[in-house]
């Protein structure tokens, strides 16, 4: 389906309907048959927490599917990199205009960062919803 992640998983723990599933995340070079030797070949494990309400039982070991949209990855770059990136050249370019000096400006500009995270902090419920991922069996 367009517009759509999916990814291998398996079950590590149920807790009520929040699921949480393993999975691997692999570069797109593993297929490669040089990946033993190149150090560019990389794959990480993480978990993933899934609102699971189907009618199927899910248990623990159980492969399964996980599916989100493919317009979240885009939004959580931009909540994680784009805008600090630039609300940090804002702040830089506005430090050094009105004080003269680049070591002031870095200053500012590093000082806008922890209010910015501190309210994604804050907010983190609010986001958390807009993130839903489903399983697939």
């Amino acid at each position: 389906m367009a517009g759509e992640i999916r990814h291998q998983g398996v079950v590590d723990m149920i807790d009520g309907q929040t699921v949480i599933v393993r999975i691997t995340q692999q570069s797109a070079c593993t297929g490669c048959q040089a990946r033993s030797i190149c150090h560019a070949a990389e794959s990480k494990e993480k978990q993933v927490q899934v609102h699971y309400s189907g009618t199927d039982a899910l248990v623990v070991g159980q492969e399964v599917t996980v599916c989100g949209e493919e317009s979240l990855g885009i939004k959580a770059v931009g909540l994680a990199f784009g805008l600090p990136l630039l609300l940090l050249l804002a702040a830089l370019i506005t430090g050094i205009s009105l004080t003269g000096s680049e070591k002031a400006g870095a200053l500012c500009a590093l000082c806008v960062l922890v209010p910015y995270y501190m309210v994604l902090y804050v907010l983190k419920d609010r986001i958390k919803k807009d993130f839903q991922f489903r399983i697939i069996i």
